[in-house]
């Protein structure tokens, strides 16, 4: 097993980089938009264990979603699922959703793209990460939720913000 640093979000300050992640978010949607992938809207995404994945994201990706992306739809879990899947199956962060889940499609024709477009934004990412001066400690999303709720910062589920 890779020993993983736990991440400390509480320090990074998202607008040193928030238009440029934007930027890289925007260009890597149309990429997939102009290969219009089918999505099936099963939710699979964002049911980690069930569907046996794992989304990694860097540093800079975890305090961008926490930041924009605001309360979950359910409590943070062990690693199971995404928080910000709504119970249709839906993805509440969808603007702040991280690069592994911008490209990742159940249609199986997409599948010979997931790799280039992945390792080609991965690289853009990794590029403004090193001239900013950013902690990458790209791992598990959990990893970094887990360190955000330890920190005070993990967004509280929508059901239970007006109590």
């Amino acid at each position: 097993m890779i020993a993983i640093d736990p991440p400390h979000l509480l320090g990074l300050e998202v607008d040193r980089f928030r238009s440029e992640l934007h930027a890289i978010y925007a260009a890597l949607d149309a990429e997939v938009a102009a290969l219009a992938p089918r999505c099936e809207l099963s939710g699979r995404c964002c049911r980690f264990r069930e569907y046996d994945h794992t989304l990694f994201i860097s540093a800079p990706e975890a305090a961008f979603l926490l930041d924009e992306a605001g309360s979950t739809s359910r409590p943070l879990d062990d690693g199971a699922t995404c928080p910000w899947q709504d119970g249709a199956g839906r993805c509440t962060a969808r603007n702040a959703r991280p690069l592994g889940c911008r490209i990742y499609f159940c249609d199986p024709s997409f599948q010979e793209h997931l790799s280039p477009l992945s390792e080609r934004y991965l690289t853009r990412l990794k590029r403004l990460v090193e001239r900013l001066n950013l902690p990458w400690n790209y791992a598990p999303l959990h990893v970094h939720l887990r360190a955000a709720n330890e920190e005070g910062r993990f967004p509280r589920p929508r059901d239970l913000v007006h109590e």
